[in-house]
Parts: structure tokens; sequence; C-alpha cells
């Protein structure tokens, strides 16, 4: 990687910020990568104000749905363009191996294309639609229109970058908002590589943004009279802080939050195919991903197999440099991060558990935030291990006796955003059906669907993101009606 760096964009133009530095640190290494000065209160308020101005008065104010959608397309062609760079990227800033493309830029250019096309046709009700004839107490007719909300706040996390920005900024662009984009201080490289593309591609000063820096900058923004809506992802905890921002000001919020989610195996599922799948599911991107299935859930006449057939295939995933394409597991975010989820472990064992393989460090990785691939059994779901997001490939091993005690198991969490289960398919939808969450995959489910929505009730959030229902939360309907 040729000289990494960040920078603020603020109404077509690039800033060095006048706030305190960040420094960007790899994380398989330990190693400086960069330093870049974060954002001053004025350069915050510039931002804003430069998307305001954008929304209701610039050139972006005058674009049509057309040439939106044009502009999207030519962002998603540059991500193409750009493809390795940007895995280059993502492994030194990350720490994701590159295996994870589709994760870190196959996914966000297919999310991009897709709300380029939405941008083309409209919602999927139209930009305007027409009501049936009323008749009490006269004639008269009615439409509804659907306009963009106006400007949006979009406060991104570190785990997938580029991802969360296709799922922000994509609908929020074709839907004619204009963005301010707060990024998480860990992938400000590749925040900055995107907005680079987006001015490449044209679009119109003050419709993209980027500043960052540290929670006062996320606090400024939430807060600006000139935003309409916060959409934010990140941890319920700030999520929270984040509604009470946001709040004084009676902006609507999407929330996409954590998950400690559910991997249900059913009797008379194959448990020796369902094993390394299971596992690979709360071990992507080092597990730091909100939808990782990490409370697996197996009937107690399996329950020894599947933890000896899981701690092999544990034990056989390759752990290191993201750079190499054999790579599996790459290193947590930090080092504090790091120190967290040793901490996570440490208790659970205090209070009885039993690490079956990892737990810590794995041997002759002696630089960077590295975890072993880590399974744990003899935790009751009440744990804390089996309630918590360790954001880590450390998974737990439930056993259960009938159906129903695994449902309930599976629905004993604050979070509800996503699960999986193992079975015949006739049994597995009928199981689906009975859990909550946003998003049940059957038997590993298939392909990432760019029109399917992502997010889930309770602690894990407010609002969807991706597909027609994601795209739906960046307009306001309004209703004309006139007499006839």
């Amino acid at each position: 990687m040729t000289n990494p760096h960040a920078a603020l964009h603020v109404g077509g133009k690039w800033l060095t910020g006048e706030g305190p530095e960040i420094r960007s640190v790899s994380p398989s290494t330990g190693r400086e990568l960069a330093v870049t000065p974060s954002a001053g209160p004025d350069q915050v308020a510039a931002a804003v104000a430069a998307a305001r101005h954008a929304f209701d008065d610039g050139e972006w104010s005058r674009l049509g749905p057309r040439e939106r959608s044009a502009l999207l397309y030519r962002l998603a062609d540059l991500l193409e363009r750009d493809r390795d760079r940007l895995l280059d990227l993502a492994a030194h800033e990350i720490g994701s191996p590159v295996g994870n493309a589709e994760l870190h830029v196959d996914g966000p250019i297919a999310y991009f294309r897709w709300f380029a096309e939405a941008a083309r046709r409209g919602p999927r009700d139209g930009w305007e639609e027409p009501l049936p004839l009323h008749h009490d107490p006269l004639t008269s007719a009615s439409t509804l229109l659907r306009e963009p909300v106006g400007v949006v706040a979009a406060i991104t996390a570190y785990n997938g970058p580029l991802m969360l920005c296709a799922w922000k900024l994509g609908p929020a662009l074709a839907a004619g908002c204009t963005t301010v984009l707060v990024p998480s201080p860990k992938a400000i490289l590749c925040n900055t590589a995107l907005v680079e593309l987006a001015e490449e591609a044209g679009f119109p000063p003050g419709a993209v943004n980027l500043v960052f820096g540290p929670p006062a900058v996320t606090e400024q923004v939430a807060q600006a009279g000139e935003v309409d809506l916060v959409s934010f992802t990140g941890s319920p905890a700030v999520g929270g802080k984040v509604m009470a921002l946001a709040a004084p000001g009676l902006k609507k919020v999407v929330l996409e939050l954590g998950g400690k989610s559910p991997n249900l195996v059913l009797p008379g599922a194959d448990i020796a195919s369902v094993v390394a799948p299971s596992a690979l599911r709360f071990c992507r991107n080092a597990g730091q991903a909100c939808g990782a299935t990490t409370r697996t859930l197996v009937p107690e006449k399996d329950f020894d197999e599947f933890v000896e057939r899981s701690a092999e295939f544990l034990g056989s995933l390759a752990v290191g440099d993201p750079f190499s394409p054999k790579t599996a597991v790459g290193p947590l975010i930090t080092g504090e991060h790091h120190r967290n989820v040793s901490g996570y472990v440490a208790r659970a064992v205090d209070e009885g558990a039993t690490v079956v393989t990892g737990g810590g460090r794995p041997a002759g990785l002696d630089e960077g935030f590295f975890f072993a691939p880590t399974l744990i059994t003899g935790a009751p779901n009440t744990a804390e291990i089996a309630q918590e997001e360790l954001f880590a490939p450390v998974g737990i091993v439930l056993p259960y006796r009938e159906v129903d005690e695994a449902i309930r198991i599976a629905n004993d969490s604050r979070y509800a955003l996503n699960a999986n289960v193992w079975g015949p398919v006739p049994d597995a939808l009928a199981v689906a059906r009975r859990i909550r969450s946003g998003t049940v995959t059957i038997n590993g489910g298939g392909g990432r669907r760019t029109d399917a929505p992502w997010g889930g009730p309770g602690h894990s959030g407010i609002g969807r993101e991706g597909g027609e229902e994601g795209f739906r939360e960046f307009f306001e309907v309004k209703h004309v009606q006139w007499p006839l």
C-alpha cells in the first residue's frame, strides 16, 4: 500500500483537520499506518451546512432520478475498477483477509448498483401514487408524493466500512438526500478512498461530505439543526446515545445495532455437514460482524459429536496474514478490543465454562491483535458470555432436549438481528416462524440479496437497511388533496 491517507471532505473541498490526531494502526502488525488530524468544530459545522445548502439550493437539488442513478452507477464502476486496491486497504486498516472480498468490495458494488436502479425507478409505490377518488362530503382527488427526507448523518462502524457506506449513502443519494459521513476513527482510510471515488464519479459539492474524529464530532453532527435523519451502525450503548442526541430536534433515526444470534441445529440435521459452516458463521471477519451466529444450540444426543468435530475444524482454520488468500481469520481491530475479549473468556472460565479450543492469542503470532477461533461449553444461556456481543471469533455451544426448549433459548436474548436453522426444510421453516429475528436463514440460506432488508427489533435496532425497506427509510410522504 502506497502512502495511505485520510482527509476531510466538506462542500466539495478536501481539508486538513483542525482537531486531535487519529493514529491509524494495522491490526495485523500493531504498526502505525498514518496520522491524521480530525475535524474541528467549525469544520463539522461547515460540513452540515454544505449538505443543507446542496439539498436546498445547490446543484444536487436540481438533479433528477436518472441523473442520480447515473452517478451511483458510475461510483459502483469505480469501486469495481479499484477492487484490488480497496481490498488491500481493508486488509491494512481493519485486518480483514483479502478472501473477504464479498464483504468489503463486491457486496458494496452490488448494493450501489441496486440503489442506482432504485434511484431510476423510484420507490416501489412510485414517486407519486394516486389514491382512489373520495366522495365524503364531496368528491376529491388525492396523491401521495414521496420526497427525500433531507440531510442524512451517516455514522458507520469499522468492521465493513464500504458495505456500511453502500447501505447508508446508497439509498440516501438515490432518494435525493445529501449526506454527512461520520466513520469510525478506526476506518478513516477506507472511507476517504470511497469519498475520493464519489468525487471522481461527479457527485456535486455538498452531496457527500466526510468528517471524523472523537465522539464530540459524532455528537455535533447528530445534534445539528441542519440534519433531518441520523443513520447509525454500532453498539446498542452508543445507539441509545445517538437517539438521545437526535431527540431534541425530533430527528428520524435508523439504528443497526448488535446481535447475539442463535444457530439452531434441529434433530435430524447431519452433524458432519453443519459443523464447518456453523463455525465460519462466527469466525468470518474475525467474528467482527453484528450478524454472527455465536450461540449454537444442539440436541443433547448430538452435543459431544458436534463439539468434537467443531474443535477439530476450528483448529484447522488458518489464522494470520490478511494478505494471504489462505487466511480465514484475521486480527481483531485493536489491542484494547483484544483485551476486552480476553476478559470475557476469562470470566466465563471463572464461572465454570470450558474452553474447548482457542481462548487467546494463537501460537507464533506475537505481533498484531490476533485471537484464535474459540469454542466454549458449559456456560448457561444466562451467562455473560452467552448474552453479550463479543465481536470476536468466539462461539458457545448449548445443549437442549426438546425443540420448544431450543426456541425458548434462541429467543432469550435482548438482541434479535439474525438466526440460522439447520435441519429438514419443513421442520426448519416451522421453527423459523417462531424465532424473533429480523433475518432467519435455513440451512445456511443463500447468496446475499441486495433486495432484502437487514435489521431487527429489540437491542438490534430501529428500522432497516438494504432493499426496498432500507430505501423507504429515506423518504417523507406528502398527501396532496383537491376537490373535483
